[in-house]
């Protein structure tokens, strides 16, 4: 791996909320009022005199001062706050402890904090402690904080501007920090750049002032070309996630250190065009249709996630051709279908929908007529995959009769019956339901010509997709009696947004249940699904591993460990395996681990290889004709 030469130049860091995401003081008075009456109040006056300092608002030697007035804390408050602090270093610090190590002939602390817990944590990550310039504590002989060494030049007003002009620093000075103290050394011109640190906090004067912006330490490392944890900046790597996905979702992408945007609706294509130029990781759900023209402008997009089963809303050929892999979620809300389809199964062989809104109207009908048991029952289901399978075994619990065809040759479950034409099972059931997926090939399955085979007054159920059921034939159906009850979860169209009026012919008919594409609509499903979906997509970015994807050959890796991954994925055609090797030969790059897969269009090689080598040797494989898509991880 190329990186710059930084051997003339000097690295001051702060430490509160940039080298830990707390701030020592305001943490250090939550530890020391614990069980006084008066925590909550002081503490809070504490952080509000913290950022007042650290936005310039006040002045530092002020805001210090009545910190330290308020702290009520003793040397064994200092211990814990040493240990909580351990926990409480910043991530992207942890991640890069070799460059801090290396460097640390370099690197200085400068901070208004307090040497007494600086020094033990900056220490740990291989820090001089010579190098550590802040604040003391003055104790009384009780060992308790009764306020600051006034001597120390970093207790006073421009105290880091003065003191970095004493330290005369070699070579040019970088420093990276949090406060506006941190910027004036900057300002001063006794610094070569500030970096605006935000990994933490973020400070809209700091900001404002600031030439050079760093979410992370990794970002500092790959703007100035040095060894580092991870080879992009996940900071950098926006994820956008549209249709109200579950927010455990965009929880698991913020703490692995994603930009991360949502949108609660579904987006047109045009709309998703344009928002998508700068998009690396797409999330989704149904509504949203990712198409060829959406693919054309996604330069940077390398995974789509898809929040629910099917994936015919996106252009699975031309992510293939561009080699973006994505995943779905084809298991995580199958016991949620599955439950709504016999919910509505029993309540549309009961009448109990009918009965409930003659009830609302006012009207007493305490018949039997027309209502069923489950019991005994013929229930026919097209599509026998995960969501069959198990209604299958529910139903049969039920004490039904369950009969199935399925386009592929399907073991049955228990005593399911399987058959080989579609309209055998038409036929048979009392209870028919449909779960396929959709596919081109799936539209309008069931039609005109499908209802006039089904038994009279037979209950009829689509919770699949919108387009396998024509709408007319339906309601058609429904008005001739043929169909005695309908649940209908899926249409050809659907809204946008919750704000948008649903427009459908089944409106208004007897008997039917209406349900706006919720089977897979419960706490459950989802919060599975917001676990899944971005489980799957985090291994890829972050491993390579395309386990569970829908379009790409599967590779399931181990954790990439002390190498380099490289990650190509190309045309499927003869020698490409022999091309790669030919250029890891040429430049002595030792290989760790090999590993490849194929499909019909594209081949995926992972070699695991040493972290030596040039640019030159990146760009080689890059020019390799047939090649999609390059990626190395470390």
């Amino acid at each position: 791996m190329h990186t710059k030469s930084f051997d003339q130049v000097s690295i001051v860091i702060d430490f509160d909320s940039t080298f830990t995401k707390v701030e020592g003081l305001d943490e250090l008075a939550n530890i020391a009022l614990v069980g006084k009456r008066e925590r909550e109040e002081t503490v809070r006056a504490i952080r509000e005199l913290t950022d007042l300092g650290m936005a310039g608002e006040l002045a530092l030697s002020e805001s210090l001062r009545r910190r330290v007035a308020l702290l009520q804390a003793n040397q064994l408050h200092i211990d814990e706050l040493v240990a909580f602090l351990f926990t409480k270093i910043s991530d992207s610090f942890l991640r890069n402890k070799a460059f801090l190590t290396q460097y640390s002939d370099q690197i200085y602390i400068v901070s208004s904090g307090f040497k007494e817990f600086i020094v033990p944590i900056v220490a740990s990550m291989g820090i001089k402690p010579e190098n550590v310039y802040a604040n003391t504590f003055v104790f009384d002989e009780a060992g308790n904080i009764v306020g600051l060494d006034q001597n120390n030049i970093l207790a006073h007003d421009k105290g880091k501007v003065k003191l970095l002009e004493a330290l005369k620093l070699p070579g040019e000075v970088y420093v990276i920090g949090d406060g506006y103290t941190d910027y004036e050394m900057k300002e001063a011109g006794l610094a070569t750049r500030f970096y605006a640190f935000t990994e933490n906090v973020e400070r809209p004067k700091v900001m404002a002032a600031a030439e050079h912006r760093s979410a992370s330490l990794d970002e500092f490392l790959f703007d100035n070309q040095l060894s580092r944890s991870q080879s992009y900046p996940k900071s950098r790597i926006k994820v956008l996630l549209l249709e109200n996905v579950h927010p455990d979702a965009v929880q698991l992408f913020d703490e692995d250190g994603f930009t991360v945007e949502t949108v609660k609706g579904a987006l047109d294509e045009d709309e998703l065009a344009e928002r998508i130029r700068d998009v690396s990781i797409l999330g989704i759900r149904s509504k949203t249709n990712v198409t060829k023209k959406v693919l054309e402008n996604a330069p940077k997009l390398i995974s789509i996630g898809a929040f629910c089963i099917g994936t015919n809303q996106i252009d699975l050929k031309t992510c293939t051709e561009k080699g973006i892999a994505v995943f779905n979620a084809p298991y995580s809300n199958t016991r949620s279908v599955v439950e709504l389809a016999v919910g509505e199964m029993i309540m549309l062989i009961r009448n109990v929908f009918s009965k409930s809104e003659a009830m609302h109207a006012g009207k007493w009908d305490k018949s039997a007529a027309s209502s069923f048991e489950v019991r005994g029952k013929k229930l026919g289901i097209i599509g026998y995959g995960n969501i069959g399978t198990q209604l299958s075994n529910v139903a049969e619990a039920l004490g039904m009769e369950v009969h199935f065809y399925d386009v592929l040759d399907k073991m049955p479950y228990s005593n399911a019956r399987k058959h080989r034409k579609i309209e055998e099972v038409l036929a048979i059931a009392d209870v028919l339901t449909v779960h396929v997926d959709g596919r081109k090939e799936n539209d309008n399955l069931i039609g005109e010509r499908e209802f006039a085979l089904m038994k009279n007054g037979v209950v009829f159920l689509n919770l699949a997709r919108g387009k396998v059921v024509n709408i007319a034939a339906l309601v058609a159906a429904i008005k001739s009696g043929k169909v005695a009850g309908a649940g209908v979860d899926v249409f050809p169209y659907e809204p946008k947004t919750n704000k948008e009026t649903f427009m459908n012919d089944l409106r208004g008919l007897p008997n039917v249940i209406l349900t706006p594409h919720i089977g897979g609509s419960t706490e459950e499903a989802q919060a599975a699904i917001g676990h899944f979906v971005p489980s799957k997509l985090l291994e890829y970015i972050n491993n390579g591993s395309t386990y569970g994807s829908v379009n790409l050959p599967e590779q399931q890796l181990p954790p990439l460990r002390n190498s380099h991954r490289l990650l190509h994925i190309h045309r499927n055609v003869p020698g490409m395996l022999a091309q790669l090797n030919g250029i890891l030969a040429k430049y002595h790059v030792n290989i760790a681990g090999q590993y490849l897969q194929t499909n019909d269009t594209v081949g995926y090689v992972i070699m695991d290889i040493s972290e030596t080598y040039s640019d030159s040797f990146v760009q080689e494989i890059r020019n390799i004709e047939g090649t999609i898509r390059l990626r190395m991880l470390y």
